[in-house]
């Protein structure tokens, strides 16, 4: 009885979730409807021009229409819906048995239909199984989405492990075979080299590491009460020795305190790492990454800024695309997988926020951060 109790209420909670909106021109048959599926929320439009109107600025699971109602009928309702959005579920509602009917709604794509009059177990049972098949096509859809990224990302993986283990290969061969002196300054130079891919190598793998661990990892954010600012602080330290060992400074100019807010610290200190390795991989020796903060009422502001090389105006568009890498000296050789902007925003816009770019040629770059407090 008690297991009884706990899969209801669980079954409740998943249909609290969803949106039915009722859609004909009789009230006894929308209150009726809306009766018999309490446990969704129920939206109501008399006829199709409303239901429309609704669809517009209300996001909706399923569509439960009649057919024959004013000004807009059930089939022209269906007909619109899946040009706009053909994986929208609609489960029409007749009185007719009218077999030119049903053709018609199912050549323009109804995903069931009821009979009228309404029988209450049959349209309860209907919505279930149409909601259990979206579930299923979206699940679907998810499975082939990481096929396909893991197949891109392997071979991403594979191109780019390639080239430096090819070098290293290549400098460990000539020196075995004595092509090198070691009393001569290209010996120290091929060791130098070695030592410059081994490092990259090293790189590749942790960052690859990084996204295993946290890009993989499926549903919401999983917040936390997180002090931002000194989140801020841990990332710049984490960052201080890879600018260092380019020329660059790290600058903050972050000051007053940050209120403690609700988020993934996990994601969000990727968002940081992220924005702090482009700033740097693209800014020269000698130059400078800045962090700026402010807080108001309603949100935080972060802008990392530096004054490296800039990003042509064409290629902004593309930055936040998946594998996409800005190459400015056109050599197909830019360090780094080209996922970091990509996940980024994804992350900062899972909590709710923005993530924009601002770029002049040859001047630098400013990346801001929006992300509310509440």
């Amino acid at each position: 009885m008690r297991m009884a109790m706990i899969e209801e209420s669980r079954l409740t909670r998943q249909h609290e979730k969803r949106c039915i909106l009722v859609v004909d021109d009789e009230i006894v048959i929308r209150e009726l409807c809306a009766k018999v599926l309490g446990d969704y929320r129920i939206l109501q439009a008399e006829n199709g021009e409303t239901a429309l109107a609704i669809l517009e600025r209300e996001p909706v699971d399923i569509i439960l229409t009649d057919v024959m109602m004013p000004r807009m009928n059930g089939l022209d309702l269906l007909r619109q819906v899946k040009e706009q959005q053909p994986n929208q579920l609609v489960v029409v509602m007749t009185g007719y048995a009218d077999k030119e009917i049903i053709l018609r709604a199912l050549k323009a794509d109804a995903d069931d239909f009821i009979n009228k009059p309404i029988n209450l177990l049959q349209l309860k049972t209907t919505i279930e199984k149409v909601l259990e098949k979206k579930t299923l096509k979206e699940e679907l859809v998810h499975l082939k989405r990481m096929d396909r990224l893991k197949s891109d990302f392997l071979g991403l993986i594979s191109h780019k492990l390639k080239t430096p283990i090819t070098a290293i290969s290549l400098f460990i061969q000539n020196l075995a075979r004595g092509v090198v002196n070691p009393n001569e300054p290209a010996f120290r130079q091929t060791l130098e080299l070695i030592l410059e891919e081994s490092n990259y190598l090293g790189y590749l793998i942790q960052d690859l590491l990084n996204y295993s661990e946290i890009i993989l990892q499926e549903g919401p954010p999983r917040r936390t009460v997180v002090d931002l600012k000194d989140l801020l602080f841990k990332v710049l330290v984490d960052r201080d020795g890879v600018a260092g060992s380019k020329g660059v400074s790290l600058i903050c100019n972050v000051a007053g305190s940050f209120p403690p807010m609700p988020l993934d610290r996990e994601r969000i200190t990727f968002v940081l790492q992220a924005l702090f390795d482009n700033a740097i991989k693209f800014t020269p020796k000698g130059g400078v990454v800045t962090l700026d903060g402010a807080v108001d009422d309603e949100s935080v502001r972060l802008m990392v800024t530096d004054n490296g090389i800039g990003i042509p105006r064409e290629e902004l568009p593309k930055l936040f695309e998946k594998f996409y890498q800005v190459d400015p000296d056109r050599t197909g050789q830019v360090r780094g997988f080209g996922l970091g902007l990509f996940y980024a925003r994804l992350f900062v816009q899972d909590h709710g926020g923005s993530l924009r770019l601002e770029s002049e040629h040859l001047k630098g770059t400013t990346a801001t951060i929006i992300l509310p407090r509440s």
